[in-house]
C-alpha cells in the first residue's frame, strides 16, 4: 500500500525543474517555454512582466513629485506677490508682525505696537499671511 505522502513526494518530484542528481538524465524542457525551434518562447521567464510594471510605477511616482512641486511654487508665489501694506504676517523664525512697507525683495514688519519696533526681512523669509479675522 502506498502512503498518500509518498504519492504526493513521487508527483513533486516528477514536475519540478530544478536541479537534478548526478548522473540522471536531465528534465526535458516544457511545450509552454518553448517552441517548435527548441528556443524559449518570449514572455516564459515571467520577470519582464513585473519589471515593466515597477518601470511604470517609478515613472508615474516621478511624473506626479514634479507636479506638486510645480503646484506648490505656484502657491508660494501667489502668497509672495499678494502681500500687502498693513497685512498681518508669520516669517519662518516665528516673527508675527504687520508690513509697514514693501520693496521689490523685501519688506519691513512692525513687530511691537509700544516700542514701534520695526525689523526688514526678505519676501522669501515670509511663511503665511494671517487672515484679518483670524488676526482680530
Amino acid at each position: 500500500m502506498i502512503t498518500p505522502t509518498l504519492t504526493a513526494l513521487t508527483l513533486l518530484a516528477q514536475t519540478t525543474d530544478g536541479p537534478s542528481l548526478p548522473g540522471a538524465p536531465a528534465p526535458a524542457a516544457s511545450a509552454a517555454a518553448t517552441d517548435a525551434t527548441g528556443a524559449a518562447a518570449p514572455g516564459a521567464s515571467g520577470g519582464s512582466g513585473f519589471m515593466i510594471m515597477m518601470v511604470v510605477l517609478l515613472g508615474a511616482m516621478i511624473l506626479f513629485s514634479f507636479i506638486n512641486a510645480r503646484r506648490e511654487k505656484k502657491k508660494r508665489s501667489d502668497l509672495l506677490g499678494n502681500i500687502k501694506k498693513h497685512d498681518k504676517v508669520l516669517t519662518i523664525g516665528g516673527i508675527v508682525g504687520t508690513v509697514v512697507e514693501l520693496k521689490d525683495d523685501s519688506l519691513i514688519l512692525k513687530v511691537d505696537e509700544t516700542s514701534n519696533t520695526r525689523i526688514t526681512f526678505t519676501k522669501s523669509s515670509i511663511s503665511q499671511v494671517i487672515p484679518q479675522d483670524a488676526a482680530a
